[in-house]
């Protein structure tokens, strides 16, 4: 028996990197996933890899009218949303003063509203069922800053204060919402960011040595998104090594 028989979990941005570790475990843990992801091949993939009923749908978590059609889908497929995760998000990494609008409002429309919308379409079906879990992934730039990430910590931190609040309305309607906050993980993106003297500069400042495996989000995640996670919610939980405790 899984965790999550029986269970019907919408990941956004699992194409690949934490999402694609985070679908692939709830799909481990009994879970159907619908994998949604900006690129629709990519998204295709991962569900054709996980099997167990997974399917793959385009979403762009920016447009609204993208996250009904795809939530829409979903209902009308499986009759019920028992799962949100909120996973997908983009940075572009540069020091505030050197920052335009323009990235402001993709940075935003992404990471932020992007969990507005599916949250926005999918609280009253959770609601209507009586039971609903809600993971959103945050970043510890939200809590505690990130050179180099000013407009993406004051995204992460909206997120983190929303997923509490939502956490607070939704409560008597079954539904639990909580936030994963990722500390430095080693993904293409970290790669395409980072360098090698980035990794080896995290890793002596992460009390337990090594950056964190896309592995490390999704076990956290898929025992948020389970019933044993039952009475925990409007928690924000740092996935970081113990790079920073609160």
């Amino acid at each position: 028996m899984g965790k999550l028989d029986n269970k019907i979990a919408i990941v956004t941005g699992a194409g690949q990197g934490i999402g694609a570790a985070i679908a692939t475990k709830l799909a481990a843990d009994g879970a159907a996933v619908v994998v949604t992801d900006i690129n629709e091949d990519t998204a295709a993939a991962t569900a054709q890899k996980l099997g167990s009923g997974a399917i793959g749908l385009r979403t762009d978590v920016a447009d609204r009218e993208s996250v009904d059609a795809m939530i829409d889908k979903v209902v009308a497929q499986f009759g019920r949303v028992d799962v949100l995760v909120n996973n997908a998000g983009w940075d572009k990494a540069e020091p505030f003063v050197d920052s335009e609008p323009a990235t402001w409002d993709r940075i935003f429309q992404i990471n932020l509203y992007g969990q507005l919308h599916t949250c926005h379409k999918v609280l009253p079906i959770m609601a209507a069922q009586g039971y609903g879990r809600i993971v959103n992934i945050g970043s510890d730039s939200g809590r505690v800053g990130s050179s180099g990430e000013a407009v993406y910590s004051a995204a992460k931190g909206g997120v983190i204060a929303f997923t509490k609040t939502i956490a607070r309305e939704m409560a008597r309607a079954g539904i639990t919402a909580n936030c994963v906050s990722p500390g430095p993980t080693d993904t293409a993106l970290f790669a395409s960011i980072g360098g090698e003297k980035l990794r080896e500069a995290l890793k002596r400042a992460i009390p337990l040595r090594r950056l964190g495996q896309p592995e490390d989000l999704a076990n956290a995640v898929a025992f948020l998104a389970s019933d044993e996670a039952a009475f925990i919610t409007g928690q924000t939980v740092s996935v970081s090594g113990g790079l920073t405790m609160s």
